[in-house]
């Protein structure tokens, strides 16, 4: 599933392309995705005009001139293309070409809005995980699948004081604390792997021992500066390519030719050159070095 990094460029694609926009026709080629679309999806949003775009923990959101705000999640495989002079845009480093007779034809092409100006965004989604939702701007906070999210990993009011806060009392292993959406929003099982290793601390560890009588473990600000670099340089480097993810213009991601551990079971740690072992936690895999992180 996308994370965090493949999302926010997902957005940042869209943004130039969409804001300021009117959107001029909706094509809807099923009655929804996970779940149905919303009563009349397609009417209300033709003729609104997208007035800014901006992401939320793993969703993309777009308030409309009318008051409403469209939410949209990739799920595990769907993807955008924005299609401009009837090619695909060349939006990132990583771009190639992909025919623009296939785009917006496909069985799996399920929805396409078409803009004032001609420009085309084609909505793909082979599994229809993803999903697509049109709610009042006044019912952002108390969304089924907005509320209770914790804090943004890249915004100013996360550090390691936060952090403590939250796994005060916690039994839970580091890792899945990590990945509760409660605490920390978006942040997914790739970065979280990668951001303990680079922080030295083990997977397994209980959240609640990072803290001190006085205050909190030290290796908790290391933990919150290297989530926020992990995340950066994905973002910089397009994500990760995992499967079936794929930026607006077809390109893919390349931050997983940087993993350090993420995948690489049996693999010489960089560090220190022991073997990267893999375990599973919560259903999920966990990549680490059991001699680098303690």
């Amino acid at each position: 599933m996308p994370e965090l990094p493949e999302v926010e460029t997902v957005m940042r694609g869209l943004r130039p392309v969409l804001e300021g926009h009117q959107i001029a026709h909706v094509t809807l080629r099923r009655s929804g995705l996970r779940f149905p679309f919303p009563l009349r999806f397609a009417d209300r949003l033709a003729g609104k005009r997208i007035d800014t775009l901006w992401r939320r923990a793993k969703y993309i959101l777009a308030s409309l001139d009318s008051g409403e705000i469209l939410l949209i999640h990739l799920g595990m495989t769907g993807r955008f293309t924005v299609i401009e002079g009837g090619r695909p845009k060349n939006l990132g480093e990583f771009y190639f070409e992909t025919a623009a007779a296939e785009v917006g034809e496909g069985l799996h092409d399920h929805v396409a809005l078409t803009l004032e100006n001609g420009t085309r965004i084609i909505y793909t989604d082979p599994r229809r995980f993803g999903v697509m939702d049109l709610f009042p701007e006044a019912e952002a906070e108390s969304h089924k699948l907005l509320r209770g999210i914790g804090l943004e990993p890249l915004g100013n009011a996360f550090d390691a004081a936060y952090l403590a806060e939250r796994f005060k009392g916690k039994a839970a292993p580091l890792k899945a604390a990590l990945l509760d959406q409660r605490i920390i929003a978006g942040l997914g099982n790739i970065y979280v792997c990668e951001a303990l290793h680079r922080a030295g601390l083990s997977p397994r560890r209980k959240a609640g021992t990072m803290l001190r009588k006085r205050g909190h473990d030290p290796r908790l600000d290391d933990l919150v500066r290297h989530i926020r670099e992990v995340l950066a340089e994905a973002i910089l480097a397009g994500g990760s390519t995992l499967q079936d993810f794929a930026h607006t213009d077809g390109s893919a991601g390349a931050f997983q030719q940087r993993f350090l551990v993420y995948d690489r079971e049996g693999q010489p740690c960089m560090r220190c050159g022991q073997a990267i072992e893999r375990l599973v936690q919560s259903g999920r895999s966990t990549f680490y070095c059991r001699h680098c992180q303690r």
